[in-house]
């Protein structure tokens, strides 16, 4: 499971996480324990208004196997949602009264960015195929986002990383909330702005200054740190949108409950505006290899090969997959 180029475009030119898998191996790891649910709880969550958007790519910046096309009338009722992504503190604590091992713990290996991986050579086990700028390391997880050499001790603010979807689930019952569907989530992160390329507009950046962290330079080769990071920033870093949410571009990928679908929105096409609109899984795809959505992109987005780091753009995982840049924020019922 090696690849001999560092080409992004040559290797599939994925800023996602890959897709979860061991050495050797399909993916097995087994069902994390169920976390009971807890009383509904809205500590950290700004209501967001009932009201019909449009959701989808109005400008055509998306690759079109993403499904970003066309542009739809979606109605939604009021709903909550995170202000931030949840932080490697609240993560700590669900885990802490949990008991909860995540699956990049139980199977001991999860996916760092080459630059950034702090491990022992031994630690390194392998490039992931296609995208050779990831490394499965192992005792990479929530506690050691670069490997084991690394910690979070003065990332307490940071969003927490490999995490899967199962993962976020789990924290979410704990947590009394919910994973946003996908339309709450881009409804959310737009912060009221019509058909706009990002949460404060069309143009990415506004006097030479950054509004989001993703990457900046050479991909995979080299990162100006422009924006000041070079992996995650913390979850209140720069400006929020205009409902309040922080980060909705750039930082961390977020999970989302909505298998994925590519042509969900083409489905949709040529009707009144759905309400509430949630893709739904397969029955004929096992649980683990269902992809879910992810939305939102993260610190290696770049316009040379992964332009989604926009509030259209989509893509997906499977719901074991985790690395270090995915990890989510709740929503809940109003």
């Amino acid at each position: 499971m090696t690849s001999s180029t560092d080409d992004p475009d040559e290797a599939g030119g994925s800023c996602c996480a890959p897709t979860a898998s061991r050495p050797g191996e399909g993916p097995t790891a087994a069902p994390a324990p169920a976390v009971p649910p807890s009383e509904r709880s809205t500590r950290g969550q700004v209501r967001i208004p009932a009201g019909t958007f449009w959701m989808g790519d109005s400008h055509g910046d998306g690759d079109p196997a993403d499904g970003e096309r066309p542009v739809h009338a979606v109605r939604l009722s009021s709903y909550l949602i995170d202000a931030k992504a949840v932080t490697n503190a609240q993560f700590a604590a669900f885990v802490k009264a949990t008991g909860h091992v995540t699956e990049a713990e139980r199977d001991g290996v999860s996916a760092v960015f080459h630059l950034a991986v702090q491990a022992a050579p031994a630690d390194v086990l392998q490039r992931v195929a296609a995208v050779p700028w990831w490394l499965a390391v192992r005792g990479a997880d929530w506690r050691h986002p670069a490997g084991p050499r690394s910690g979070i001790g003065d990332l307490q603010n940071h969003p927490v990383v490999h995490v899967s979807w199962r993962d976020a689930q789990a924290y979410a019952r704990w947590a009394g909330k919910r994973l946003p569907t996908e339309a709450e989530w881009e409804h959310a992160a737009r912060g009221g702005l019509e058909r706009a390329r990002y949460p404060w507009g069309d143009e990415l950046t506004h006097g030479g200054r950054w509004r989001c962290n993703i990457w900046q330079g050479d991909f995979p080769r080299h990162n100006t740190l422009d924006d000041g990071h070079l992996t995650t920033a913390p979850a209140t870093a720069f400006q929020p949108n205009g409902y309040g949410l922080h980060n909705t571009v750039g930082n961390v990928w977020e999970w989302c409950q909505d298998a994925f679908r590519p042509s969900e929105y083409a489905d949709r096409a040529g009707a009144d505006a759905v309400l509430d609109p949630l893709a739904a899984e397969p029955d004929d795809v096992p649980d683990a290899l269902v992809p879910r959505v992810m939305r939102g992109g993260s610190y290696l987005c770049h316009d040379s090969y992964c332009n989604r780091y926009r509030v259209a753009a989509r893509s997906s995982n499977t719901a074991e997959s985790a690395s270090a840049n995915i990890g989510f924020r709740c929503a809940n019922d109003a």
